[in-house]
């Protein structure tokens, strides 16, 4: 298992060493939210992740997709912590919060066609133009 939290150390939880899929996120809003060129979002099972301390605020908007995504907090510091679906049994946390960094030569590249003029993607990285199935 992986421990994460936000910056000031109030929430705190434990989710799968493995994720089902790492995206590195390039639409605007991940922009918007991770201050930088995309966001890493830590695919797993909602069940399999455990609040370990604190309680994250929620903050719900539409995404690119259309979809609507629930976007969880620390209410102290602000932090960012993960993402949900009202209707998905995964949740993508924002894999910057991780203890242990991940390793980006599986990042799956998701919404290429919003990336940033002069951001290299590696040539042999999986590519979606949108948002994937």
């Amino acid at each position: 298992m992986r421990d994460g939290g936000c910056q000031c150390g109030a929430v705190r939880y434990r989710c799968p060493n493995e994720p089902l899929a790492l995206y590195a996120c390039h639409c605007s809003e991940c922009r918007k939210q991770s201050g930088s060129a995309f966001g890493l979002s830590y695919e797993v099972p909602r069940a399999e992740v455990a609040l370990l301390a604190g309680t994250p605020r929620r903050w719900s908007r539409i995404a690119d997709s259309g979809r609507r995504r629930d976007c969880l907090f620390c209410p102290d510091c602000g932090t960012r912590l993960w993402h949900e679906g009202p209707d998905s049994d995964t949740i993508t946390i924002k894999a910057g919060t991780l203890d242990t960094p991940v390793d980006l030569s599986s990042a799956i590249h998701i919404w290429t066609k919003s990336r940033l003029p002069g951001v290299a993607i590696p040539t042999d990285a999986r590519q979606l133009p949108g948002e994937p199935d």
